[in-house]
């Protein structure tokens, strides 16, 4: 039969996206101490990261949502006329990636370990996004068959023909990377930063092969 020798299809590729609020802001916090000898400088990191993670568990972030990486400890050097490079002191550092499931509690969180590592904290950067994004990937897959799907329609009509049946369906990895806080307010009554969560996005793309009939 002609349909079952018709070897045409049509292959196109869909992307969409979907947003929603997002229920998981994770903080990037630094500590890094400069201190004239090595032990001194490793001693009070250890300190002041402590601290920082006593400050995490004191607001209801469990000890799975706290990873301690970068663990790092290095001269500091400086060039001096008639002396050359020079040992000027020793820096130790290392970070911690935090989960925060509560976004609405997040300012406080971020103040408490900013108070609780005084200077010798860094705020690395926050992300925004989902604990179980299943849902909202589930929506953007929908918005990329569609896309791909309208693209497909078009195609087969200027070609004076109509879609058939799907041969294949393949979906891509499609990632908007790190998604940033939407907003960081300072807010004048309490000298903090607000963290405005917004809405985050995830994407999806996915190639689909129809047959073309007449």
């Amino acid at each position: 039969m002609a349909g079952e020798s018709n070897p045409r299809t049509i292959t196109v590729t869909g992307t969409g996206s979907a947003e929603a609020p997002p229920d998981l802001l994770t903080i990037s916090v630094g500590v890094e101490c400069r201190r004239d000898g090595v032990g001194t400088a490793y001693a009070d990191a250890g300190t002041a990261s402590g601290a920082v993670s006593g400050a995490l568990r004191q607001h209801g972030v469990a000890d799975a949502d706290i990873r301690t990486s970068g663990l790092n400890v290095r001269p500091e050097l400086v060039w001096r006329d008639g002396e050359g490079q020079k040992v000027a002191g020793y820096v130790a550092s290392s970070v911690l990636t935090v989960r925060l499931r509560d976004v609405a509690a997040a300012s406080g969180v971020i103040a408490a370990v900013v108070d609780a590592g005084g200077d010798d904290v860094r705020l690395n950067g926050l992300e925004l996004g989902f604990a179980d994004e299943s849902a909202v990937m589930g929506r953007a897959r929908e918005a990329a068959w569609r896309d791909a799907a309208a693209a497909a329609e078009q195609f087969a009509s200027l070609a004076s023909a109509r879609l058939g049946a799907v041969v294949s369906v393949a979906e891509h990895p499609l990632s908007f990377g790190p998604v940033p806080v939407a907003k960081l307010e300072r807010a004048v009554a309490t000298d903090a930063i607000s963290v405005e969560a917004g809405h985050a996005s995830v994407g999806a793309s996915v190639t689909v092969v129809w047959e073309l009939l007449d």
